[in-house]
């Protein structure tokens, strides 16, 4: 069982590794337009899920699931979440604003408790409330201090949030899910491309180099999802919880030493109120699972 745990917690340190440090692949990029990035994210995605699948034999599911009762729908808006977070990313990366996007990565959970709140009624306990309240004491300073709220953050916050909403309590898991997304979104991709190669621009008609760089972007979908996949059945939720945070503190830590963005007062008061409120949720992520570790001893 020890074994089985350790290799979790690699997984899903490998997991949060690559989506760290995906802004350095991104930010390589610049001369390819965002909504371009998505559309090749989306195609090669795709590939490298009909692969895997065909290897464990799950094309059959793939299909049924784009094709079950009202699947299809929730598919779709998932579809429409995750592919507006990825874009909002990559942009946000290429224009100089990783900094707000690791932002946006740490308030997330805080966002999804409240999502939780609105959509099914849970609760909050005390300690999330304090962190929701320290993660919007962050944005009220960023918003008064900078003159506007940190759009980029909210945005990304918010999508990844409405995206999990979507998802929950969906009978199929997070690989062949986002497999079905790749799916439904794949026609739309393969339609802009084609537009693009059609008018005379593109990464097809700049380079070969280009292409191939941009096939690479399958690995930051397919294989952290694979690797968090295979962490979540041997670890705790709390655990889960908890080495998640690692993203975007990468994130963060290659917007200030990679990219060199700038972090001025705004950021020194806002990032620690964050940091605070992540404190707090993961205090409280113990919590409950102790809680519920006592409840079934």
């Amino acid at each position: 069982m020890r074994g089985e745990n350790l290799r979790g917690v690699a997984a899903i340190v490998s997991a949060c590794t690559i989506w760290g440090l995906s802004g350095l692949y991104f930010g390589r990029i610049r001369q390819v337009p965002a909504v371009e990035v998505l559309a090749h994210r989306v195609v090669w995605s795709l590939l490298f899920f009909l692969i895997l699948f065909a290897i464990q034999g799950r094309l059959r599911p793939l299909l049924a699931l784009v094709g079950r009762g009202g699947a299809p729908r929730r598919i779709a808006l998932a579809s429409l979440a995750i592919s507006s977070n990825w874009l909002g990313y990559v942009w946000a990366v290429q224009n100089g604003h990783a900094t707000e996007a690791s932002l946006g990565y740490y308030i997330f959970p805080l966002v999804a408790v409240v999502l939780g709140y609105i959509a099914f009624g849970e609760r909050f306990s005390r300690l999330q409330m304090l962190a929701i309240a320290l993660a919007l004491s962050a944005v009220a300073v960023l918003t008064v201090w900078l003159g506007q709220p940190p759009w980029i953050s909210l945005f990304l916050a918010g999508t990844f949030g409405i995206y999990g909403l979507i998802k929950k309590g969906m009978a199929a898991g997070p690989v062949l899910s986002v497999g079905a997304e790749t799916l439904l979104l794949a026609p739309l991709a393969l339609g802009w491309l084609l537009w693009l190669h059609v008018n005379g621009g593109g990464a097809f008609r700049d380079s070969a180099g280009a292409v191939g760089y941009l096939m690479l972007s399958a690995g930051f979908t397919g294989v952290p999802l694979v690797l968090f996949s295979y962490a979540s059945r041997r670890l705790r939720y709390a655990t889960l919880g908890l080495v998640q945070y690692l993203n975007p503190t990468l994130q963060f830590t290659v917007a200030m030493l990679y990219f060199a963005e700038p972090f001025g007062r705004a950021h020194a008061v806002a990032f620690p109120l964050i940091w605070a409120g992540v404190a707090l949720y993961c205090l409280d992520l113990w919590r409950q699972e102790r809680l519920r570790s006592a409840a079934r001893s």
